[in-house]
């Protein structure tokens, strides 16, 4: 186990090179200026000295390659810059943010998760009958809806019905943890749903690969009941694929959540996307960029590590 960890950390270290090398140099060759935007908010007219003056304060009159080695060295030692707006650390701007994008997607993805391993099991059980039509169809409109336009109507029905909009702030997990399930289920409940079809279109093929496998007919010729053949040898092996799944749209949700926040009006990691890409703070896109890579690596080893818990086949080497 811990040579494979120390493996596949060592296999991350160039994953993540290449992705800061990637954003480094595509967000350089962008048009824009953060000075000039900077320099120019409200109707400000700067001249051109003003303009050199502040590129040479922050740094931005060096030679790119300069640059870029700074970037590599501050990576190293945890230090992703400082916004030129804001002028606060780019990974404090990030880590305040953050813990609501995480709250929002592990919610979301417990709501799809616990919606669709029943439902896609039930559809694949019932192959071509009503039930399988009915759950298909619901899997469907997931996939056809968008969760920002989803998420809206739900928010409308429920100001409509029952006069009651989700609270705004940010309440703590520790002090408030009714609060902050209230904020955050509607837009889990919008996010969820799309995760969900998904997951039921795959969990309903995984099952139905899973009763034409041998040892399902051997269960059965051993006289085992169904319910049992069910959740001891169908359902766990339906899961392995349906958990690649789940890690690669939890990695992918992290970084779609930008149009959901500005709906609910949560003050996470998509808002401050936002903000930088309006303020052309590259330096902040960047670190953004950086922690959803990281975070997209750490749920890709949880998935592997998933695996051998539920398949004592699988070995991990």
């Amino acid at each position: 186990m811990i040579r494979y960890l120390r493996n596949r950390l060592l296999l991350a270290i160039p994953t993540l090179l290449g992705v800061a090398t990637l954003i480094f140099f595509m967000l350089n060759v962008l048009p824009g200026d953060t000075v000039e935007t900077m320099l120019r908010a409200e109707g400000g007219n700067p001249s051109v000295e003003l303009v050199a003056a502040e590129r040479a304060r922050l740094g931005l009159d060096r030679p790119l390659l300069v640059q870029y080695g700074d970037f590599l060295t501050g990576l190293v030692t945890l230090d992703l810059g400082h916004s030129h707006w804001t002028g606060k650390p780019v990974i404090e701007e990030v880590m305040l943010r953050l813990p609501v994008t995480l709250q929002v997607a592990v919610l979301s993805m417990i709501v799809a998760i616990a919606v669709a391993v029943p439902l896609g099991t039930i559809a694949g059980l019932y192959q071509g009958s009503t039930i399988d039509y009915a759950i298909r169809i619901f899997a469907i409109g997931g996939i056809a809806l968008p969760s920002f336009w989803f998420g809206m109507i739900i928010a409308l029905v429920m100001l409509w019905s029952f006069n009651w909009l989700p609270p705004l702030g940010s309440p703590s997990i520790m002090k408030d943890p009714v609060r902050l399930l209230q904020q955050l289920i509607l837009p889990a409940i919008a996010v969820g749903y799309r995760y969900s079809a998904i997951l039921i279109r795959m969990m309903r093929s995984s099952v139905i690969d899973a009763l034409h496998e041998d040892y399902v007919r051997t269960a059965r010729a051993k006289g085992l009941r169904v319910a049992k053949i069910i959740w001891r040898h169908v359902v766990p092996n339906s899961l392995l694929p349906t958990i690649t799944m789940i890690g690669l749209e939890f990695a992918l949700l992290i970084g779609s959540l930008v149009v959901i926040e500005q709906v609910f009006s949560l003050n996470g990691i998509g808002r401050l996307f936002i903000e930088a890409v309006s303020r052309s703070d590259f330096i902040v896109i960047q670190g953004i960029v950086i922690v959803l890579t990281v975070i997209f690596i750490a749920v890709n080893l949880l998935v592997d590590l998933a695996y051998a818990a539920i398949d004592p086949r699988i070995e991990l080497g």
